[in-house]
């Protein structure tokens, strides 16, 4: 009798730590799958309420709202907006618009940093933002991940003896914000793990460690 006790005593720490192994791997299947499609219902909810008043809330024959038409909405609008623009009368509108931005004091500054952004992220040459190399930073023997964006051009490459490497400096674990820094091509080792690897380990604060490809 005393050794069927011990055996049940002993059976319980064990199927305590099998039901909370249970759990914790749940958690990790099920966390990125939710906040996945929490982020993607977002996106879809949000993109249908700016488009709506472009689309039918209602088809006929069907009594229910389409969830997505406002994407839709979006993708047909903005590829009919940029094909008039691409022709003659609507880069004449275009032009217009802008000179009349110009005239602005504030909004023309907004603006031109905005319009300068957008382009550079849909431009096709594949140097913008493609190199992931490691800095010295924010002290010596410090090391950070960074992103090249482009060589220094300009009046900071002419009065600067060295070659400049202009590198985005991400925080973490919020990659959208970070730093601006010029620094000599000599004091940045570039690395072989692609800007999605980089960015993973950047919001992970280091949980996710790309393996190494050479």
């Amino acid at each position: 009798m005393t050794k069927n006790k011990d055996s049940k005593i002993n059976l319980k720490p064990k199927l305590f730590s099998k039901l909370r192994t249970y759990f914790l791997t749940g958690i990790v299947v099920a966390a990125p799958i939710t906040v996945t499609g929490w982020v993607v219902l977002w996106f879809i909810q949000a993109i249908d309420g700016w488009f709506s008043p472009f689309a039918p809330n209602r088809f006929e024959g069907l009594p229910l709202s389409i969830p997505g038409l406002g994407i839709i909405s979006a993708l047909v609008i903005l590829t009919l907006l940029g094909a008039l623009t691409t022709n003659f009368f609507g880069k004449a509108i275009i032009g217009y618009g802008e000179r009349q931005v110009d005239r602005l004091p504030v909004i023309r500054n907004i603006y031109g940093a905005l319009k300068q952004i957008f382009q550079t992220i849909a431009s096709k040459n594949e140097n913008n933002f493609q190199r992931v190399v490691m800095l010295e930073y924010p002290r010596k023997d410090c090391w950070a991940i960074a992103f090249v964006t482009t060589e220094s051009k300009g009046e900071i490459a002419a009065k600067h003896k060295k070659e400049l490497l202009c590198v985005f400096l991400p925080t973490t674990p919020n990659p959208t914000s970070g730093f601006l820094l010029f620094i000599s091509k000599d004091d940045v080792i570039e690395l072989d793990m692609t800007v999605e690897s980089a960015a993973k380990l950047i919001i992970s604060a280091g949980l996710v460690m790309p393996e190494n490809n050479s």
